[in-house]
């Protein structure tokens, strides 16, 4: 049946994650290692978390770091940070700590949330972050640090404030920096909810059957999205993986049933090399999508003969929430191109001095959309240089073909 699950439609990600926690409360949500989770059983931990914060002083609209690898607890500290009003700060792991450390200064962190296994990092980040004033481990406490599992077992009631879901911010997600320093693309509750919607609607998912398996790292956008938010407020359940190895990632789709794969291109180019014992543990997936670097046409073709499981390429930037467009399930698949707007987008080309070109003309692939940003944290000006009006100027060069396919060429 399709995504039924409804609130009002200006509700924050803890009003929708709590109304569908109620309509599923023993539906499993996260599996993978360790102890399965139901919804319910989600909505009190998150809901310890949120109490814990609030009774160490966090408050609406404060920023509180994530640093976290793949976890059920990733999950439960983002969802008790959101319950508090606060504002998420997700951490690449491959970032050294003088990078973490200016994410946490540049966006003024109060509290900085991190997994045991990156301990040694967190205490060089912290001592390079004065402004820190609250730690969380993840993982047994340490020092004076409370743990994760000390918040959740919190006995008061989690807060709950007024919020503006599209002004007030869920989330602060820094693009790589890759043309200059990073920048925090803001995003309130409504740019992320809505999006979480159009993608199911795209991917035609189904609460109660698909279950998505989330190895990309969920501090990314991608994952973020696609595998956690779209499940926990729309009634999926998530089939979490720490790390990418093809033979671990088949093991945990056979063992749950995983209906749905995100990947990049490299990981389906190692799946190529599996054995086929290992390639028959993937028939509960229905279908895989790839998007954070063009896909092959060779590979996308190999895999899918070998695996009998079609892949769908999109694509979309951070700022964008960040879906755009994907090639639709059912229909045309159009190989090389990343497909057609997902429901509530619009996608246009841009000529160098803001005019909309034809069909077939190269020019800046611009985006217009519940689900853009609000802006870039304290840059005012780089902000204004990213829109044209109330379009996005997502920096890539591409074109649309007469079908309305969008065909991504370059960066420019």
């Amino acid at each position: 049946m399709p995504m039924s699950i409804s609130t009002g439609p200006r509700d924050t990600i803890p009003d929708r994650f709590r109304a569908v926690a109620v309509a599923r409360a023993d539906q499993p949500v996260l599996s993978g290692a360790g102890p399965t989770w139901t919804f319910a059983a989600l909505d009190r931990a998150s809901d310890g978390v949120a109490a814990g914060l609030a009774g160490r002083g966090i408050e609406p609209g404060d920023r509180i770091g994530l640093y976290c690898p793949n976890a059920p607890e990733f999950v439960v500290a983002y969802l008790g940070i959101l319950k508090t009003g606060a504002t998420v700060v997700p951490i690449n792991l491959m970032l050294n700590p003088k990078e973490v450390a200016f994410i946490l200064t540049d966006s003024g962190a109060r509290g900085f949330c991190y997994h045991q296994a990156l301990a040694e990092a967190a205490e060089q980040i912290r001592g390079s972050v004065p402004e820190l004033e609250i730690s969380i481990r993840i993982g047994a406490s340490a020092g004076t640090d409370p743990s994760l599992d000390e918040l959740i077992a919190t006995p008061d009631k989690p807060p709950a404030p007024v919020l503006d879901a599209d002004r007030h911010l869920a989330a602060i997600l820094y693009t790589s920096g890759t043309t200059g320093r990073p920048k925090g693309a803001m995003l309130s509750h409504t740019n992320l909810r809505v999006n979480t919607t159009s993608i199911g609607q795209a991917l035609a998912l189904e609460p109660g059957r698909d279950r998505v398996l989330v190895v990309l790292p969920m501090f990314h956008a991608f994952a973020a999205t696609v595998g956690m938010l779209t499940p926990l407020l729309h009634g999926l359940g998530m089939v979490i993986v720490s790390q990418f190895e093809p033979k671990p990632v088949s093991a945990a789709i056979a063992e749950h049933g995983a209906t749905v794969f995100l990947g990049v291109p490299s990981m389906y180019n190692l799946l190529l090399r599996v054995d086929d014992r290992t390639r028959d543990q993937w028939t509960s997936v229905r279908l895989c999508v790839s998007g954070g670097a063009a896909m092959p046409q060779a590979l996308m073709a190999s895999f899918e003969e070998r695996f009998g499981i079609p892949i769908l390429e999109g694509d979309g930037p951070t700022e964008c929430a960040p879906v755009t467009c994907v090639n639709p399930p059912t229909g045309p698949r159009k190989p090389g191109s990343v497909g057609l707007p997902i429901p509530g987008v619009e996608l246009r080309i841009a000529g160098p001095d803001g005019t909309w070109l034809a069909t077939g003309e190269h020019g800046e692939v611009c985006v217009r959309g519940a689900n853009v940003m609000r802006g870039y944290w304290g840059l005012e000006a780089q902000t204004r240089e990213s829109f044209w009006g109330n379009w996005f100027r997502t920096g890539d060069l591409g074109y649309r073909d007469a079908d309305g396919y969008f065909f991504l060429v370059d960066r420019i």
